[in-house]
């Protein structure tokens, strides 16, 4: 990740789900602005979506639609996704088209000026 971390502690998790959030039926995204030029992303998978091959599996998946679209968000945010049980039986393209869709709802997507890219 280029100019993002990760997000770890337990306060900033409960600060964040205090703060309005976007949901489609896959994902839910929290955002909230801080005071640096990264961006710190979190992801919460519960334990009824599965067991820990499952989970994990839908954790790497939401990890890399960001780090393969990490350029189109703006910096400065903190980011929590919470993966729905759909998630798990969707494929990569419809995650992808959820993840994007709650973060352009939110602001945290840069306004799209090269057409290379598409829309989302």
């Amino acid at each position: 990740m280029k100019f993002s971390g990760a997000l770890k502690l337990n306060h900033i998790f409960q600060r964040l789900y205090r703060s309005s959030g976007q949901a489609n039926g896959y994902l839910v995204l929290y955002a909230r602005k801080n005071r640096t030029h990264t961006n710190r992303v979190g992801i919460t998978v519960g334990k009824k979506l599965g067991h820990a091959v499952v989970r994990n599996r839908v954790r790497r998946r939401l990890r890399e639609i960001y780090r393969l679209n990490e350029d189109r968000f703006r910096p400065g945010w903190d980011i929590v996704v919470v993966a729905r049980t759909r998630a798990v039986h969707a494929d990569f393209g419809e995650l992808t088209r959820a993840y994007l869709q709650l973060a352009d709802r939110a602001g945290l997507l840069e306004p799209s000026g090269n057409p290379e890219k598409g829309t989302v």
